[in-house]
C-alpha cells in the first residue's frame, strides 16, 4: 500500500481547453521534473452517442483527438477540464504554479493551482479486481472500471 507521503495539486482552467491548448500546455508542463504522476479530468467525449434517440450512432465531436505529450500520443476521451499531479515535493507545485501562470497569461485564460489530495494513494477494490494483488503504485486510482485498456504512460523528465 502507497503512503500518501507525495503533494499532490491541480491546475483548474476556468473554461475547457481545446486540444490544441490542452498539448501546449501538457508540452510545458512535463518540462517541470519531480511530477510522478498527472490526470486529465473532465466531461467525457463518447465514439458513440450513449443514450437518447441517436444512442449508437457516431458521435462527430472536433474535441475527440488524438494528442502529442512528450514522446507519447494520447487520445482524448474527455475535454480537458482540469490536470492533477502528483509531484516529488512542495517546489515542483510552485514550478508547476509559475509555468501555469505563464501559459494561460499568454491565453488570456484564468487558472487556479489548487493543493491538497486529489488521487487515491491506497488500491482500492476496482484496482485490485484489475491488477491484481502486486499492482504497480503508479497506476494506483487511475483505473476506469469501464475501460479495457489501461492508462498512457507519458515519459517525460524525472
Amino acid at each position: 500500500m502507497t503512503q500518501s507521503q507525495y503533494p499532490q495539486c491541480r491546475a483548474v482552467p476556468l473554461r475547457m481547453l481545446s486540444p490544441e491548448t490542452a498539448e501546449k500546455y501538457l508540452n510545458e508542463v512535463v518540462k517541470v521534473p519531480g511530477i510522478r504522476r498527472m490526470m486529465i479530468n473532465g466531461p467525457s467525449l463518447p465514439a458513440v452517442v450513449p443514450y437518447g434517440p441517436a444512442r449508437g450512432k457516431p458521435n462527430p465531436n472536433s474535441n475527440r483527438k488524438a494528442i502529442s505529450v512528450g514522446t507519447s500520443e494520447v487520445d482524448l476521451r474527455v475535454q480537458v477540464g482540469m490536470v492533477i499531479f502528483e509531484v516529488e515535493d512542495k517546489t515542483v507545485i510552485e514550478e508547476i504554479r509559475g509555468v501555469s501562470t505563464d501559459f494561460f497569461k499568454d491565453h488570456n485564460i484564468l487558472c487556479q493551482v489548487q493543493e491538497g489530495k486529489f488521487m487515491k494513494t491506497s488500491p482500492t477494490l476496482v484496482d485490485y479486481c484489475k491488477y491484481g494483488p502486486e499492482a504497480d503504485e503508479s497506476v494506483i486510482g487511475l483505473v476506469d472500471p469501464r475501460k479495457k485498456d489501461g492508462p498512457v504512460i507519458i515519459q517525460g523528465r524525472k
